[in-house]
């Protein structure tokens, strides 16, 4: 009885395992067995009597382009446009350019110019010598270059590094006057006179390399050039002549008077030599063969959506230009008295009301999506929340209700800092303005056009497709850069 239950339960078993392997083989689709149990038609056979719906071709490298939105565009009719200005008293507040060999850092002579007594000697014999005398000097972390209230002996110029300047405040405490750094300086009284003291203290916040000159080797210096010599005493002895705050000459006015004064008269000074921005160009040639024009262009025609992609590109690389461009971009635009640089590294929001007060009527912020990543981190670091805005009908971040908008076209240097704008826009309000000129021949769109420019020998049809623009800055405080932040701590 037993032997005969055994056989009858493994007869069960390999019936069982019959109908596995059964199911297995009908229904596995990685078995190469033709099937020969289908009722109905296959989908890979169905295909070939129907078409597909298809989508515009996608391109991924199409960004917001926030830039090119929130500009207002004003229109030429010259290809040129000039910016008149009252005229501004050049005080030599720019800042000064070095070489380097290895670690070995060299002051470029002619940069020079840029100290406010050195302003307009173009002696190179002088200003090479002066820049050989300079000793080179590093300092760490919270080392102390200069202290208040002390002798000032020395020119010092700021390689790389930063440097905070320190006085004391109302309340007997010390406080951050200043954020200096590359290619900024201080002591440049001892071009002067050698009886000058600090009235602030210069505190490395990084390590910084910088540049000395004392007053013993200028003095060598100024025995050997009669010219020298006579230029600084003649700047010293000569003051600018009377300025207001934004360094344009003065306008006299008389107030708070009564009776009958003999009031003051006065004009308005314009600058000689106005800025002139000429329309930049962005160009490609589109290429589209006969056969593909003519054939294939259901449901899509195939013309159109190749200009539509060279179109997308082309105004990419001209929000790429409006900010990177050294003529006329934002970045390399900005008034050197408009660029500061963040007080710890990471941009916080005491750097963007920094940015913010130095101006009025401020539109947007714009900032790298990771720049902007990295002050939402020093927000929740405060307990912070950044408000929201509507710009253009979206939800943005925002801070003091001015939208930050991001663009990836600001770079982010391989030490991981990056650049944060912030702009005021619109010819009534004195602000930064995008540059560009309708009713071009063949215009396809406002300040861009497509020529026809022929047929080749090979059948290829060429088009020449072409966009003109610029930006212009009405005044220096328009536009202000946050510079040397740190977006990867």
């Amino acid at each position: 009885m037993q032997v005969a239950y055994v056989a009858k339960r493994l007869r069960r078993f390999k019936s069982k395992i019959k109908g596995a392997v059964d199911i297995v083989t009908v229904t596995d689709p990685e078995l190469d067995v033709p099937d020969q149990t289908a009722l109905s038609l296959s989908t890979a056979a169905a295909r070939k009597l129907s078409t597909t719906t298809k989508s515009q071709p996608q391109m991924q490298g199409t960004t917001s382009r926030w830039l090119l939105r929130m500009l207002p565009w004003v229109n030429l009719t010259a290809g040129t446009y000039r910016v008149n200005r009252r005229l501004t008293c050049a005080v030599g507040d720019g800042r000064i350019t070095f070489t380097n060999t290895g670690a070995q850092v060299q002051v470029i002579p002619q940069e020079l110019g840029e100290l406010p007594l050195l302003r307009g000697f173009d002696d190179d014999a002088a200003l090479s010598a002066l820049a050989d005398r300079f000793v080179q000097q590093e300092f760490e972390a919270g080392q102390v270059i200069a202290t208040a209230g002390r002798p000032a002996g020395q020119l010092v110029l700021i390689a790389h590094g930063k440097v905070n300047r320190v006085g004391t405040g109302e309340y007997g405490a010390d406080t951050v006057l200043d954020v200096l750094a590359d290619g900024e300086f201080f002591g440049g009284q001892v071009l002067a006179t050698d009886q000058s003291t600090w009235d602030s203290t210069f505190k490395a916040v990084t390590p910084c390399t910088a540049l000395i000159l004392s007053r013993q080797a200028l003095l060598e210096v100024n025995n050997q050039f009669d010219r020298l010599r006579t230029h600084i005493a003649a700047n010293h002895d000569n003051p600018a002549p009377p300025q207001n705050r934004q360094g344009e000459a003065d306008i006299e006015i008389t107030s708070g008077h009564s009776g009958e004064p003999r009031l003051l008269g006065t004009y308005v000074d314009y600058e000689l030599a106005p800025r002139e921005y000429e329309l930049a160009v962005a160009q490609t040639v589109l290429r589209v063969h006969t056969r593909v024009a003519d054939l294939y262009n259901q449901p899509m025609n195939q013309t159109e959506q190749q200009l539509r992609l060279t179109i997308e590109a082309l105004r990419e690389r001209q929000e790429h230009e409006l900010i990177n461009n050294r003529d006329f971009g934002l970045l390399h635009n900005a008034d050197l008295r408009q660029r500061i640089h963040t007080r710890t590294g990471p941009p916080t929001p005491d750097d963007l009301d920094e940015l913010l007060s130095r101006r009025r009527k401020s539109r947007f912020f714009l900032a790298h999506p990771r720049t902007i990543a990295a002050f939402g981190r020093e927000c929740n670091r405060r307990g912070i929340y950044p408000q929201t805005a509507t710009a253009q009908g979206r939800q943005v971040h925002a801070w003091r209700g001015v939208p930050i908008l991001p663009s990836d076209k600001i770079p982010i240097t391989a030490d991981g800092t990056s650049s944060i704008l912030v702009l005021r826009t619109g010819e009534e309000d004195h602000g930064v303005i995008g540059l560009q000129q309708t009713g071009i021949p063949d215009e396809y769109r406002p300040g861009l056009n497509v020529r026809f420019t022929g047929i080749s020998e090979q059948a290829v049809i060429s088009y020449l497709v072409s966009t003109y623009f610029s930006a212009a800055v009405l005044v220096p405080d328009a536009l202000g850069v946050l510079e040397h932040v740190e977006i990867a701590r």
